[in-house]
């Protein structure tokens, strides 16, 4: 079979936008950034900022209403969250990471067939492996208990984490989807869902808390049943929509179960890349409750990460935009205008970055009132305040970065790397810091902050001395094999 000419299907409104036609030569904004990919770029990152930041809160807005039942039921339902966010949740977002990779590709060389097909083969995978998790988090009780928390709490934990596990399999589909949906720059449906999802949520949530005799339970399968009807708006407009005749035009059938190969060779280096990072930030509150005064210790760097987590929504629209304009570009064949996109992208997160430190560093106490108010804990924040400004330059640079491997297929390499930095490099410096010099909190980030330096570095290399026509190359030549196996 050749290659499929669809000529005639939808562009994306990011490819081939890298034209900067129309801006003088010798403006100086011409000069500093190519303002048409700037703009287009930042036009995709808004709604994914928002898409990013609704599917987030639905998690946080069922801890709040089970927090606001009691001290048990808020420290519970915290490591409940936690607890899922690490075992589940995170590895879910990073196993559909293989579609940034095959359907970006796919979609810039036109192969829009093979995209309904890697998206049915990424389906199967999640099922299969939220099957897996959906056992840990049955038992999560006893592990928890093993793992030394309070019985009590561990218990309370474990009943939320069984009315999640519905949840889980729909967070899984609704991950494939909007990669599915990103690889196609088809952002706003995604943006209006998650929105509204959100709002809904906030209903049920209440519904189920306080006018029925759940409760405590209510809050969790409340988020089950707002991420079901995410995945179920998003999953009828996919297969209903006219829009995509061209890609569900042979139906469902049996031959997504040859790719599924393919799609694991990415999808679990993709899974590690992200939950490695993702249990390094984890590692830090662990670490922090060993400290002497580990309340305070343990609650200032709990605000600190989360800090850092909302903050990386923001870079995470740019990271997506990133990911989806080098995966179109390399997939049509254009490896110099992947290579020039991920260097505006790199310019504008570097900006971003800039932005919102100014923000922490007029508005630090302020956004530390709204976790406590505590003066001592105010006072902690405000001196880690300078560590945070530092680590939010290389979070949003490696955050660009990441987002451009996935776009190339370059999940196993960036594995490593985030492999070697956080766990042989920033892990054992915050130890050495935290502990043997007696910096604490300060120790603890500083390790971060070294690790993030790191892995910045390592996937900075890694861009620039990779041959881009070669991957431009070996992308049209795997696009080839999977018509072929199709």
């Amino acid at each position: 079979m050749a290659l499929e000419n669809c000529s005639s299907g939808p562009k994306s409104p990011l490819l081939g936008s890298s034209s900067s036609s129309g801006i003088s030569s010798n403006s100086w904004c011409a000069k500093l950034i190519d303002v048409e990919e700037a703009k287009n770029q930042m036009l995709f990152s808004l709604p994914m900022i928002v898409v990013n930041s609704c599917f987030y809160f639905i998690n946080l807005v069922s801890v709040m209403f089970a927090g606001h039942l009691g001290k048990l039921e808020l420290a519970a339902s915290n490591l409940a969250n936690s607890w899922a966010m690490v075992t589940g949740f995170s590895f879910m977002v990073g196993l559909s990471g293989a579609l940034e990779t095959l359907c970006g590709q796919g979609y810039g060389a036109k192969m829009y067939r093979m995209l309904g097909i890697h998206l049915q083969a990424s389906c199967i995978i999640s099922f299969f492996f939220s099957v897996v998790i959906s056992a840990i988090w049955w038992y999560s009780d006893m592990i928890l208990i093993l793992l030394h928390q309070d019985p009590d709490i561990a218990r309370e934990a474990g009943v939320f984490l069984r009315f999640l596990i519905p949840g889980l399999f729909a967070y899984s589909f609704l991950q494939n989807i909007l990669r599915f949906l990103q690889a196609q720059s088809i952002i706003m449906p995604l943006a209006f869902c998650s929105v509204g999802s959100l709002v809904i949520h906030i209903g049920i949530s209440y519904a189920l808390v306080h006018w029925t005799g759940l409760a405590f339970k209510g809050a969790s399968l409340a988020a089950s049943i707002s991420i079901w009807i995410s995945f179920l708006t998003l999953g009828l407009y996919v297969l209903l929509s006219k829009r995509f005749n061209h890609i569900w035009r042979d139906g469902l059938s049996f031959e997504p179960f040859h790719h599924i190969l393919t799609n694991l060779k990415l999808a679990l280096p993709s899974a590690a890349m992200v939950c490695l990072e993702y249990w390094a930030f984890e590692l830090l509150v662990l670490l922090a409750g060993l400290m002497p005064n580990s309340g305070t210790t343990t609650s200032v760097v709990a605000m600190c990460v989360n800090t850092q987590n909302i903050a990386y929504m923001i870079s995470y629209g740019l990271s997506a935009a990133a990911s989806t304009r080098v995966a179109n570009e390399l997939g049509a064949g254009n490896p110099d205008k992947a290579k020039h996109a991920m260097f505006v992208t790199l310019k504008l997160s570097v900006l971003l970055a800039i932005a919102v430190d100014l923000v922490l560093l007029l508005g630090h106490n302020v956004w530390a009132s709204l976790f406590s108010d505590s003066a001592e804990i105010i006072n902690k924040f405000a001196s880690m305040t300078p560590l945070l400004l530092i680590s939010f330059v290389f979070d949003f640079i490696q955050g660009i970065l990441s987002g451009v491997t996935r776009g190339c297929g370059w999940q196993h390499l960036a594995m490593c790397i985030n492999l070697a930095t956080f766990y042989f490099i920033g892990m054992p410096i915050a130890g050495l810091l935290a502990f043997k010099f007696n910096l604490h909190s300060q120790g603890l980030w500083l390790g971060l902050i070294c690790g993030l330096a790191c892995q910045s570095s390592g996937l900075l290399l890694l861009t620039l001395m990779n041959r881009w026509g070669k991957v431009a190359e070996v992308s049209t030549n795997s696009n080839r094999e999977n018509v072929l196996l199709a």
